[in-house]
């Protein structure tokens, strides 16, 4: 089976199967990439995560996750219909006083919520870069996107807005935050045939700003996009040039599956399986990380994306174990579960399935992805455990020369203990600062 393999992982392919040599491992791979910049170990905090799934600004500092992280992503800012940035919940980026202190100390004002808190998370790790994301996958940021970039008067408009409100603070009257942000994540999810020119002056106006700031401040500042994984999705992008323009491209390597389909699959392969239904459609990693690679995008510059949530489909067959098989729709929302939505749930969740209610851990060596399924129950579930982390960690290390490193959606959806991020930061060579 390992034979069947590109050359590239057939090498590392015995060591990550052993958890004992994933130490070795790792120690080989960092000594092969002693001549590389650092990784980059990225990973999306979502705004909404302080409701329902009560996940704060100081559970990233309690897991440990701060301690790995290099950079963290905060999403989202808005694009207003009037080609601005907004901002999309006041309450919780900026207003309430009522968030847990991440290092002990009160918060004072005026900057309270979110905010004040990725404040105090950079003074006890002031390495780690934080940045703004923009957008999401709403349809209204979709067409403000679009809008705003149809012009260079709209570019302009944009991307100044944006670096004032969040690079250089001003978030409301009477209230900054300083130099919390180091950058702009751009999340245009959808550009069409018609945004593709557009998508790359936006971007080019974006660093033409941000460069003009840096002649003031003699700071950096980053620049990166949410890059996406799908071919009708990218092929209106111009990735040479977009990445030309960036410090580095968050690789959306996962929803390549879901319940969107009725077949259940992985939702995010590293590799194509001679036994996928779906085989040779280029939904999986290796394909999207080599059509970025083709289309002449540095893999230095490339960041994998690891989710951190799985897909799940229920009324699932007891054949090949649940793999590739009919369903009759969504599993049902896990009990407790904080994304409480049919058909997606946490790692957090997910992990706690094996020897429970049936379900079993199942590893797929073709496309090195891992599910559970559950005869009794009929369900099945596509997920990131530990173990594929690593593999495609090792596959980040050693792609085209080594990517520039990996993120992961979203930080709440990790375990108490940050589990995969500390997997992640393993896997990359990264250590705790």
């Amino acid at each position: 089976m390992i034979q069947s393999l590109p050359a590239f992982l057939r090498r590392i392919a015995p060591a990550v199967l052993s958890a004992a040599l994933l130490s070795v491992l790792g120690a080989s791979l960092a000594a092969a990439a002693a001549n590389k910049p650092a990784p980059i170990l990225g990973a999306y905090f979502e705004e909404w995560s302080i409701y329902g799934a009560d996940y704060n600004i100081s559970d990233v500092q309690n897991s440990g996750a701060a301690s790995k992280l290099t950079h963290l992503l905060y999403a989202f800012a808005n694009v207003s219909s009037s080609g601005q940035c907004a901002i999309a919940d006041s309450w919780a980026d900026y207003q309430t006083p009522y968030l847990p202190s991440v290092n002990g100390q009160p918060y004072t004002g005026p900057l309270y919520g979110n905010f004040a808190a990725l404040q105090q998370l950079k003074q006890l790790h002031p390495n780690l870069h934080v940045m703004i994301s923009i957008g999401g996958a709403s349809a209204a940021n979709t067409a403000n996107f679009s809008t705003a970039a149809s012009t260079a008067a709209g570019r302009q408009q944009l991307a100044s807005s944006c670096i004032s409100m969040f690079v250089q603070g001003n978030i409301a009257q009477g209230i900054s935050t300083g130099a919390l942000f180091d950058g702009i994540d751009i999340d245009w999810e959808f550009p069409t045939s018609s945004d593709k020119l557009n998508f790359t002056a936006l971007l080019a106006e974006f660093r033409h700003q941000l460069s003009a700031l840096t002649a003031h401040t003699h700071k950096s500042y980053l620049l990166s996009i949410a890059a996406p994984a799908g071919s009708q999705n990218y092929s209106n992008m111009q990735l040479a040039a977009v990445a030309a323009q960036l410090d580095f491209l968050n690789m959306e390597t996962y929803d390549y599956h879901g319940t969107w389909e009725s077949t259940t699959n992985h939702a995010a392969p590293l590799l194509d399986s001679p036994y996928d239904p779906a085989a040779g459609q280029g939904l999986n990693i290796e394909s999207t990380i080599s059509a970025y690679l083709n289309a002449g995008v540095p893999a230095s510059k490339m960041l994998l994306g690891v989710p951190f949530y799985g897909r799940g489909w229920t009324g699932v067959p007891d054949t090949n174990f649940g793999l590739y098989q009919t369903s009759t729709g969504p599993a049902p929302s896990p009990s407790g579960d904080t994304l409480a939505t049919d058909g997606v749930a946490t790692f957090r969740t997910l992990e706690q399935f094996p020897g429970a209610n049936g379900y079993a851990s199942h590893r797929d060596y073709f496309s090195l992805a891992d599910w559970l399924y559950s005869p009794s129950l009929t369900t099945f579930w596509t997920y990131d455990d530990p173990a594929t982390v690593a593999y495609k960690m090792a596959y980040a290390k050693l792609r085209a020369g080594g990517l520039g490193g990996a993120f992961g959606w979203a930080l709440k959806d990790d375990d108490a203990n940050a589990t995969l991020v500390k997997t992640m930061a393993q896997g990359l060579g990264i250590s705790s600062h």
